[in-house]
């Protein structure tokens, strides 16, 4: 897994939501892509055409602030008629509609956002890698060593299914990685795949 593309669609309002929810997501080896971080960081309007066009899946946060957005109904209008899947996460069942009535997605649940970024893991990892329901795919956080005289590179390999990883989660147990050259140990949320401490 490495190249794949995720474009983020939402209304400006809730470009904090987005954020909040994206921050583990980045940390793995595909890009995201973000609207409004994209025309804010003073892009124009058609390199993000190019990022929405080069998508493998595209995110429809759906909230009620996203229910009069122009830009959301015409940026999941055009990756469906580019043949590119879109995944709703939404605040309610009344948000969505049109094509992506009946698509499965996630809802956002805003008091614990840990359910929201592990289901948005587990549909991300179905559409980006699906290799069947035996499998897992590929899947690893690559980070540089934070020691002071170090910054080796430190990959955390996922090896589990999202199953594995919840109940994990659940039982308060965390996942690890160590630096080979130093030695430090990272641990991290199996949830959220969130970075929790270094020993």
């Amino acid at each position: 897994m490495s190249g794949e593309q995720v474009f983020v669609s939402h209304a400006p309002g809730d470009l904090e939501l987005v954020q909040d929810l994206f921050s583990t997501v980045k940390n793995f080896p595909f890009g995201v892509h973000i609207a409004l971080e994209e025309i804010e960081s003073g892009r124009s309007r058609a390199r993000l055409e190019g990022r929405l066009a080069n998508s493998d899946v595209v995110v429809a946060v759906l909230t009620e602030r996203a229910a009069t957005s122009q830009w959301i109904n015409q940026e999941t209008g055009y990756a469906l008629a580019k043949g590119i899947p879109v995944l709703p996460l939404y605040d309610s069942e009344e948000n969505r509609g049109g094509f992506i009535t009946d698509v499965e997605g996630v809802a956002i649940d805003r008091e614990n956002p840990s359910v929201t970024i592990f289901n948005l893991l587990c549909r991300l990892r179905s559409e980006l890698a699906p290799l069947g329901a035996l499998s897992v795919p590929n899947w690893y956080v690559r980070f540089p060593c934070t020691v002071s005289n170090c910054d080796h590179p430190v990959t955390l390999e996922i090896e589990r299914n999202q199953t594995k990883l919840w109940k994990l989660h659940q039982h308060g147990q965390t996942l690890s990685t160590a630096c080979a050259n130093c030695g430090s140990q990272y641990y991290f949320d199996p949830g959220t795949i969130g970075y929790l401490r270094r020993e």
